[in-house]
């Protein structure tokens, strides 16, 4: 698509163009990445955060939340239960908590690999490069840094800087590739400010990034925090505001699919928090291929509340597993076998096995 088609698409309300767009990204995500969902047994293995960003339930200025990191032997309970259950992946979340000793958690990495077939996928923050060097070293396959929004300015007005360190989350990237991750990247729809041409501009980056993995969910803020409690101020005027709805974010998993056809685009947890009777379903039949089954011990749960209202906050991975079985076959879809890698990846290993 052009830049005017995107932007068109987005503002788009005419619901036989809407069915032609969920048409069109569902048969390149089944010619892609075919009809399985891969699940990925989400661990949130600490609620320390040194950042303050402006809209999240953990931001390092909220002195009421009580804090948790897992131990090594939580962590390693919870990945042998992902493998356990059938899942080809676990993700290993946290705020950007240095007290996760980097050396510590390398040894946690080694072990999972060790003991299970699992893929280990990190979302980690902006830790520094021989942080993430001695993981990847260790076994970790992926990283996940999601960038929130292109529009740099609006970035860094809700992502204050840490001890004026400056944040260019692109570029990590761009070396995460180069360290051999699979890198994955996204964006929060609807953000106070953001407008239509900033959504189009995060496709383009998705497009230009290649991503293996685009996250994408809708702006949802803490009530605790200065966004939660006021965002009037920020909003962009003039009917340029994109929303922070469920229609939105639908067409930004779309339009995502269309353009990184082969990169694993995961159905959020925030689309199933906006849309709880529906919202996994949705983004699932219009582009999306992953689920991220919360596996943290419940006890934790509702200490990480980046936003509030999260789903299936209560729910055990028995129950998850169960639930999203039947919910996958009421839409045609099966639980998907082995790690789900990038295709990427998957090519990159062949030509190397070959020579």
């Amino acid at each position: 698509m052009t830049r005017d088609e995107l932007i068109a698409m987005l503002r788009e309300t005419r619901p036989d163009r809407l069915r032609a767009l969920w048409a069109e990204a569902d048969e390149v995500r089944r010619a892609n990445v075919g009809d399985e969902v891969h699940l990925r047994g989400l661990l949130e293995i600490s609620n320390f955060c040194v950042r303050d960003c402006l809209y999240c339930g953990l931001r390092t200025s909220r002195r009421d939340l009580p804090r948790y990191r897992m131990t090594a032997e939580e962590i390693l309970a919870g990945a042998r239960q992902a493998a356990h259950e059938g899942y080809g992946t676990v993700v290993l979340q946290a705020g950007e908590d240095y007290g996760l000793e980097a050396g510590r958690l390398a040894g946690v990495i080694r072990t999972i690999k060790a003991e299970t077939p699992l893929a280990v996928t990190l979302s980690l923050g902006e830790r520094p490069e021989k942080e993430r060097v001695l993981w990847r070293q260790a076994g970790a396959d992926r990283y996940l840094l999601r960038f929130e929004t292109s529009n740099r300015a609006l970035y860094n007005r809700i992502h204050p800087p840490v001890s004026g360190r400056p944040s260019n989350r692109v570029a990590i990237l761009r070396r995460l590739r180069l360290l051999g991750y699979e890198i994955g990247g996204g964006v929060m729809v609807g953000i106070p400010g953001q407008t239509y041409d900033d959504l189009a501009d995060d496709i383009e980056l998705f497009a230009r990034l290649d991503l293996d993995m685009i996250g994408i969910g809708p702006f949802l803020a803490h009530p605790d925090t200065p966004l939660g409690a006021e965002d009037a101020a920020l909003r962009a005027p003039d009917g340029r505001q994109a929303p922070n709805s469920d229609l939105m974010t639908c067409k930004m998993v779309a339009l995502a699919r269309l353009a990184c056809p082969q990169a694993n685009i995961p159905s959020t947890t925030a689309l199933a928090t906006l849309n709880k009777a529906h919202g996994r379903e949705l983004g699932l039949e219009r582009g999306a291929n992953v689920v991220m089954p919360n596996l943290t011990p419940v006890k934790y749960r509702a200490l990480y509340e980046i936003y509030p209202g999260k789903a299936c906050v209560n729910e055990t991975a028995e129950v998850c597993r169960g639930d999203l079985e039947r919910r996958l076959a009421a839409i045609g879809r099966r639980v998907g076998t082995g790690r789900g890698d990038s295709p990427r990846r998957a090519r990159a290993t062949r030509v190397e096995c070959a020579k």
